[in-house]
C-alpha cells in the first residue's frame, strides 16, 4: 500500500525597509520550509527570485546574500514574497 503525501504551497508577503531585508532573508532560510523567496520593489516589479533547495546551505548562500545586500542598499522599501510548503 502506497501512501501519497501532497505538499501545498502557501504564499506570504512581507514589506520591509531595505536595511532589514537581509536579516529577514537569513531568518526565513533558517526556518527550512521555504521553497522560494521573491524580492520585489514597492511597485511590484520582481527584482530577484531565489529558489531554495534542500541542499542549499552554508557557502552556497553567500552569493545570494551578496545580491540581496546590494539590492537592499539601492532600494528603500522592498516586498518579500515567501513560498512555503506545507505537508497535508
Amino acid at each position: 500500500m502506497a501512501t501519497d503525501t501532497q505538499n501545498r504551497t502557501r504564499t506570504e508577503e512581507i514589506r520591509l525597509d531595505g536595511g532589514k531585508v537581509l536579516d529577514k532573508i537569513k531568518e526565513l532560510i533558517h526556518q527550512g520550509n521555504i521553497r522560494r523567496i521573491i524580492l520585489k520593489n514597492e511597485d511590484g516589479k520582481t527584482l530577484i527570485e531565489i529558489p531554495l533547495t534542500l541542499g542549499l546551505v552554508g557557502a552556497a548562500l553567500l552569493p545570494v546574500f551578496a545580491a540581496v545586500g546590494a539590492l537592499a542598499a539601492v532600494v528603500t522599501r522592498m516586498v518579500i514574497v515567501v513560498e512555503k510548503t506545507e505537508e497535508s
